[in-house]
């Protein structure tokens, strides 16, 4: 074997290629492609366009210091195909021969089916994968396009099965191992080589190469901004056609801005509700437009509902942390009370906000001022981290350290959060773009969750160690007493708050069975609700939209699994099912006075929602 690490593989690819330059030798054309002379002229300018656009993106890239740009870097993903290359169990002779002859027969079932290198006679070949990658009639309308992705599918199940043969990983180590390996499979896919593309070439013949030209410029303004586009940058305002919910904002500190929403109906219930959305995104995906925007939603079900908005993450915040957030919570609970001289509140935390909302209760617990909270709701929540999915890729003591690393003047950019978000979906949320956008030089589209994903958020450099290592990877919220905020030990148990736990099913950000266990920390009554879907659109599901379903289990039940073997589903939204839930905490409705409808006579407020600190970035 040679010394070349890539030795192995580089023999095997050889072989494949040999015997694909022999069967394309057959099927293509002879002679090199004629531009007709027409056409030359315009070829020509395309040409010249691309040289000077990629000049540029050269000179960008060389000078950006930002999370795109390191992305498409290829010394990084050398490096790294290098170590995951070591890892992997690829030299072994017995199992190149396999991947061999298992390449030699599906190239032959593949030919088999088409007639001297055509469309089969009957209609679409049989081809034993299917990806919605290469769903385009054109991956089949010819059989060296059919035998690229088919190979390339084959290649990509078995070597993410070889994950599994690696010999002496724990659990973690192993599915970080199947993490890189899905990442870097997804990046060699050749729906994302021009060349490789029949879409792509057949784009670019149709246009004269004017495709590359819109791409290129795309990819020149992503360089630029550091991250990838998704959506029409100018297709959205907030306050326009975004987060446009009527309300005031009626209180602000360094961290956050508190609004309140005006009321829509003759009457609203009297325990007023404060929803914590997570400070890693804005606050407006539960206010994204009319129709989806969980605030006016609950609005028209005769709530009080006020939302923190908080502030993107600058130098001025390097010293943020937990109890910071913690006291947040607390101070907006007791400013709500205050202002509307109301005993209690309800509360609802999203994601890390839930996180951190389970602490406020159990610091308040300690402290005696539990009945400040009458309700909790969480919305894919986690506090026990034993379970917490594709995110645990990102913990151990290299990674964080990596991560600190990128911290700037005590705060970490936005960017480099939304980059590793989209890892998680790389071939959704990064691949299927860069061939969009920059292959097929496709326009935006207007998409309003797009444009929030994409609307990023910094965070403070300290608190964010602290919650990778703290939480993700010590696990410490479940163990009482180990940690405290604002000098008060935190113990989950002590929580005897009424809570309503939803969980989606498809979420890969925080998985069903992780959320779960948050019953297994409360003393209180919990009610457990599993949504269909995933972390946002499980969330962000109106009634009005008709889509997926729900479950529920009055079983007392020790795991998920159990939860749903027992479970009644229920059509369509969640929504009215917690409604029920709130309203059946004693609440009676009461009629709008006063500070009720913010901005009246005689209350001071800032400013109109959605206020300034969402618009900062």
């Amino acid at each position: 074997m040679s010394n070349d690490p890539f030795g192995g593989m580089n023999e095997l690819v050889r072989k494949q290629a040999e015997a694909m330059q022999a069967i394309f030798g057959e099927l293509l054309p002879d002679g090199e492609p004629q531009i007709p002379t027409a056409d030359a002229e315009q070829w020509q300018e395309t040409a010249a366009q691309l040289k000077a656009l990629w000049s540029s993106i050269q000179t960008q890239q060389a000078s950006a210091k930002l999370p795109f740009a390191q992305m498409i870097d290829p010394a990084l993903w050398l490096d790294f195909a290098k170590q995951w290359y070591a890892a992997m169990p690829l030299t072994d002779p017995a199992k190149q021969k396999a991947l061999w002859d298992e390449s030699t027969a599906l190239w032959q079932g593949v030919m088999a089916q088409y007639s001297n290198g055509s469309m089969p006679k009957d209609g679409e070949p049989d081809l034993p994968r299917k990806d919605r990658r290469f769903a385009d009639p054109k991956w089949r309308s010819h059989p060296a396009f059919a035998l690229i992705h088919q190979t390339y599918l084959m290649l990509a199940e078995r070597v993410e099965a070889m994950v599994d043969e690696v010999e002496g990983l724990d659990k973690s180590k192993r599915e970080q191992l199947r993490f890189a390996t899905r990442t870097m499979v997804e990046a060699m896919s050749p729906a994302n080589i021009p060349l490789a593309n029949p879409v792509v070439l057949d784009r670019t013949l149709e246009t004269k190469g004017q495709n590359l030209v819109r791409g290129m410029k795309h990819l020149l303004t992503d360089l630029k901004k550091g991250q990838l586009t998704h959506t029409d940058p100018e297709a959205f305002e907030l306050g326009k056609n975004l987060a446009t919910t009527p309300g005031k904002v009626v209180h602000e500190t360094p961290l956050y801005q508190l609004i309140q929403y005006t009321p829509t109906t003759p009457k609203v219930m009297e325990t007023p509700l404060v929803i914590f959305p997570p400070w890693l995104n804005r606050f407006y995906i539960l206010d994204l437009n009319e129709k989806k925007s969980f605030v006016r939603w609950a609005v028209e079900q005769g709530v009080t509902v006020f939302v923190a908005s908080w502030k993107s993450a600058d130098s001025s915040m390097k010293d943020v942390i937990w109890d910071d957030y913690i006291r947040a919570q607390i101070d907006a609970i007791d400013h709500i009370r205050d202002r509307l001289k109301a005993p209690a509140v309800h509360t609802i935390g999203y994601c890390v906000a839930g996180t951190t909302l389970a602490a406020t209760l159990a610091v308040l617990a300690e402290r005696g001022e539990a009945d400040k909270v009458k309700s909790a709701t969480f919305f894919t929540a986690q506090v026990d981290f034993s379970r917490a999915g594709e995110l645990n890729n990102f913990i151990g003591d290299k990674q964080i350290a990596a991560i600190e690393s990128l911290t700037n003047d005590g705060y970490l950019d936005g960017r480099y959060l939304a980059l590793t978000f989209n890892l998680l979906r790389s071939s959704d949320l990064i691949w299927n773009y860069v061939v969009n956008n920059y292959m097929l030089g496709e326009d935006y589209p207007a998409f309003d969750l797009l444009h929030w994903n994409g609307d990023v958020t910094n965070l403070p450099g300290k608190w964010h160690g602290d919650y990778l290592r703290d939480l993700y990877r010590d696990n410490k919220l479940v163990q009482p007493g180990v940690l405290s905020a604002d000098g008060t030990p935190i113990d989950l148990t002590r929580v005897k708050t009424p809570s309503y736990i939803q969980a989606g099913k498809e979420d890969h950000i925080a998985p069903a069975k992780s959320v779960f266990k948050m019953i297994d920390q409360f003393s209180g009554p919990v009610d457990f609700v599993l949504a269909g879907s995933g972390h946002i659109a499980g969330v962000v599901n109106p009634p009005s939209s008709g889509k997926y379903q729900y479950w529920t289990n009055d079983a007392d039940c020790t795991s998920l699994r159990e939860f749903i073997e027992g479970a009644n589903e229920t059509p369509g939204s969640w929504w009215p099912h917690w409604i029920e839930w709130l309203k059946g905490h004693g609440d009676k409705e009461i009629a709008i006075t006063g500070k009720r409808k913010p901005g009246g006579r005689g209350d001071k407020v800032i400013e109109d929602a959605p206020g300034r600190y969402v618009k900062t970035r």
